[in-house]
């Protein structure tokens, strides 16, 4: 007997997705705290560092959340540009894309660049921008040529780190950028060695800080370019959209059957090709230093990134159909919809922390250290994130996003009902 798709209504399609962006923030934060609380592998003498068991949870970092999460916020961005489309259609004219969409980009350009520039050059907003921008070219090709056209982006990266293999000077962008930068720290700041870097973090000013977090801009442009996340980001956009505008995730989601299909073959690639990525990642300077064992690594990470991180989005969706599980689930849904606040709060309270403006705590924190850190800041922002969307419709910077986007100031205010 032929199973029957579950009706998903749009409330609970949105409500998953919430959930979805909000576990996807924390696998995000996890990876990111590496950079964020300033890790120096070299100097484990202070703080909360574990030796062995250290590195064993930087393996499975690497294995288990090492580019899935971002795959997975990649994906619900297309998704989600998908549904926005979708609502501001009118008449039979044919599929346009509203200005309120180009708006919508170009101030979320805006705020990433201020992330970027002036709180933490590990920003990822911008890219974000810059690729829904080319994604709205893509708007009008059928879903099943978008999924054609996202798997190929996504492959890209291994030809293109093979170009560069065989001829070096395809990386000469990246290393304009990074030059750049170098320019500018030396120029600017008078730095140019990692002990420099290390005290200006540690003991710079505040005026420091914003000059080497807009110098930072540069090198992580070029860092982008270097491992090719265009392309990464552009696939995972590409099936997310087509997904979306295909409607085919209602009937994905409706039948457990093909959860478990996903989630299985996602497994069975996902796995064994992350292993072998996170046994590469062990020596970094193979795939900066573009060789053969960097340009295995790029394959292994295509192999399997994409794989694990939709067996992730499968699972979290059957666990969301269970009573207990969906309840479970839906604690994530108010972080979610405060995504972009949430996001920009791990910079801040980071820099506050670990920068030697705040608490000067930087290099305290091991991988497994960080790791509680991190799931105990989520909990804080679950908590802070419920409380906040009982009084309010929208996230403090989601509310400015959405009003610059508008034009005019929205109603932030939640109106109560009282019965």
């Amino acid at each position: 007997m032929t199973e029957q798709p579950v009706p998903i209504n749009l409330s609970e399609r949105e409500q998953f997705m919430d959930a979805l962006r909000g576990f996807a923030i924390l696998g995000i934060f996890i990876v990111n705290l590496s950079g964020l609380c300033l890790y120096n592998p070299e100097s484990t003498t202070i703080g909360w560092h574990f030796g062995d068991p250290d590195k064993e949870m930087l393996f499975l970092q690497h294995l288990f959340l090492e580019g899935k999460f971002y795959s997975i916020f990649s994906l619900l961005f297309g998704w989600g540009l998908a549904l926005q489309i979708k609502r501001t259609q009118t008449g039979t004219g044919g599929l346009r894309v509203h200005p309120i969409i180009t708006r919508r980009l170009l101030f979320m350009f805006l705020i990433g660049l201020i992330h970027l520039a002036v709180i933490w050059n590990g920003d990822i907003i911008t890219l974000y921008a810059l690729v829904g921008f080319v994604l709205l070219l893509f708007v009008r090709i059928r879903p099943g040529k978008l999924l054609l056209i996202g798997v190929g982006s996504l492959l890209v990266p291994i030809v293109s780190y093979w170009l560069r293999v065989q001829a070096p000077i395809l990386n000469k962008p990246a290393d304009f950028f990074h030059s750049v930068c170098e320019y500018l720290d030396s120029k600017l700041l008078g730095i140019s060695t990692p002990e420099d870097f290390a005290n200006l973090l540690r003991r710079g000013s505040l005026p420091e800080l914003l000059i080497y977090n807009f110098d930072g801009a540069f090198y992580r442009f070029g860092d982008l370019i270097f491992q090719s996340r265009f392309f990464k980001v552009l696939g995972m956009f590409l099936i997310g959209y087509a997904l979306g505008t295909s409607g085919y995730f209602k009937i994905l989601v409706g039948r457990r059957w093909s959860l478990w299909i996903v989630a299985a073959i996602g497994l069975i690639v996902g796995l064994p090709a992350n292993y072998v990525l996170a046994r590469f990642m062990e020596t970094p300077s193979n795939y900066m230093r573009l060789t053969m064992e960097g340009f295995y690594q790029t394959i292994v990470y295509a192999l399997g990134v994409v794989p694990l991180a939709l067996a992730y989005v499968s699972l979290l969706a059957l666990f969301f159909r269970n009573k207990v599980g969906n309840q479970i689930v839906m604690l994530l849904t108010p972080v979610g919809k405060m995504a972009l606040t949430n996001y920009i709060l791990h910079s801040l309270l980071c820099i506050v922390i670990f920068y030697g403006i705040g608490f000067g705590l930087m290099g305290t924190l091991g991988p497994i250290a960080w790791t509680v850190f991190a799931l105990i800041m989520f909990a804080f922002q679950i908590i802070y994130s419920t409380i906040w969307l009982q009084y309010f419709q929208f996230g403090p910077l989601e509310w400015v996003w959405r009003s610059l986007t508008y034009g005019k100031l929205q109603p932030m205010i939640r109106e109560r009902v009282f019965t």
